[in-house]
């Protein structure tokens, strides 16, 4: 990095590739600086277990590893992380943690920058490890919060020392359907709030039910029961997964739920990775399949779901084709939700503009409705010019300095995140990517 930093070669730190929104750009200019080359730094050799304190339920891993590999390593010492972004067979302990991933057990056990103890940092300027030593401190601000989240654009995160737990004995689960999402949101809400403690908890709207996205069974191959498919699984011992599943049961059955039964939820395990492969198809088939994702309160969720499908509505039919818009939550909080949207519509001239359009429309949208421009898939270039309505011009400015600290050069990840101190040029660098 010091090399890099003397030479003016970009570095973007590249760990299983997963990012859909343009964190990965090997861009050679950013904001008027001019950079002699751009290098993928591969992560693949920090791929380690370099330490396991079963007895506090502490292990330190590689941020090079796999999700799968992680998983499989700590399996040899009785435990797991139990992380399962869509992107797991790809991604990356430093991946999860330097976007802020929340994988989908995190009603369970949380979203990963919530498993995280400590971590080290190789900056241009130097090698920090941040993070206590104890479980908790009130020595100042937690300087992780600065790395994760940080998407390579400050340094390269070679090893994370996270929270992990013993493997479960069990996994129950059971399928219900909704007359309609409000009821189906309002049941969420009321689990959460309670503290039923579910490990899984996901809401399909109509649309996402009906087509079998939520299952992950091909579109079309299985008939839904009608209404909104919710997905609930309970991990641990016999004893503590049967008492939360039954008390998570009463109280969706009270709050209109109908089981369909264990079916639909096992189908959901099973094929809850092939998406990605299923948009693949679509793409090469002429249809334009995109994602993107949001969060907001719980008393907000009705006004944004809307006014998401009308952004993406309006501005996809500009382009000459009508939509298929599903939502699902599939992240619950005491306070709100995420919103995880899925587009389908035809491809018309350039699906790259076609879909940058909309997508600008949407994101606009988000920040005028009371929702984050992205819940856990970073911000990449793709969010980066919605920066200053996310955060401000001074939480933009506080960012900048951090990089200027630790990245004088501005050569770490260019285009992602937040444009360097001092570059000139607009926030955004080249909009949004496909």
């Amino acid at each position: 990095l010091q090399y890099c930093t003397e030479h003016s070669i970009a570095v973007v730190p590249f760990g299983g590739g997963t990012s859909v929104v343009g964190g990965l750009t090997p861009f050679r200019e950013d904001g008027g600086r001019d950079y002699a080359g751009v290098v993928s730094l591969d992560l693949a050799r920090f791929d380690t277990v370099s330490d396991v304190d079963a007895v506090s339920g502490l292990a330190t891993l590689g941020a090079g590893l796999s999700g799968p590999a992680a998983e499989l390593a700590l399996t040899d010492h009785g435990l797991q992380i139990g992380h399962y972004p869509q992107s797991f067979p790809y991604a990356t302990i430093g991946g999860y943690a330097v976007t802020r991933s929340s994988g989908q057990n995190s009603a369970g056990y949380g979203r990963f920058d919530d498993m995280v103890r400590e971590l080290t940092l190789v900056t241009p300027s130097g090698i920090m490890t941040v993070g206590q030593a104890s479980p908790a401190s009130a020595a100042g601000p937690d300087l992780r919060e600065l790395v994760m989240g940080s998407e390579g654009a400050f340094g390269v995160v070679t090893s994370v020392r996270l929270r992990v737990h013993p493997v479960p004995q069990v996994k129950r689960y059971e399928a219900f359907t909704f007359p309609d999402f409000a009821t189906g949101a309002a049941a969420l809400r009321a689990v959460k709030q309670t503290g039923t403690g579910p490990t899984v908890i996901r809401l399909s709207d109509e649309i996402e039910s009906s087509v079998n996205l939520s299952s992950g069974d091909k579109v079309g191959e299985t008939q839904s029961p009608p209404g909104c498919m919710c997905i609930t699984l309970f991990e641990g011992t016999p004893e503590h997964a049967s008492s939360r599943h039954e008390e998570t049961r009463n109280l969706l059955l009270a709050h209109g739920a109908t089981s369909v039964g264990e079916d639909p939820a096992r189908h959901w395990e099973q094929g809850r990775f092939n998406a990605p492969v299923l948009r693949d198809s679509l793409l090469d088939a002429g249809a334009l399949c995109e994602t993107l994702e949001t969060a907001t309160d719980w008393a907000n969720v009705p006004r944004l779901k809307k006014a998401v499908g009308d952004a993406l509505a309006s501005s996809l039919n500009k382009s000459g084709t009508m939509a298929l818009i599903m939502c699902h939550i599939s992240h619950v909080y005491a306070e709100g939700c995420s919103l995880y949207f899925t587009i389908v519509a035809a491809q018309q001239g350039d699906p790259v503009a076609q879909w940058r359009a909309a997508k600008t429309a949407v994101t606009r949208a988000l920040t005028e409705n009371g929702g984050t421009v992205t819940h856990h898939h970073a911000v990449g270039n793709d969010h980066r010019p919605f920066m200053d309505a996310e955060i401000g011009e001074l939480g933009v400015a506080v960012l900048q300095a951090v990089k200027a600290k630790l990245d004088p050069a501005g050569i770490m990840n260019p285009g992602t995140l937040v444009e360097a101190a001092g570059a000139g040029g607009a926030s955004g660098a080249a909009g949004v990517s496909s």
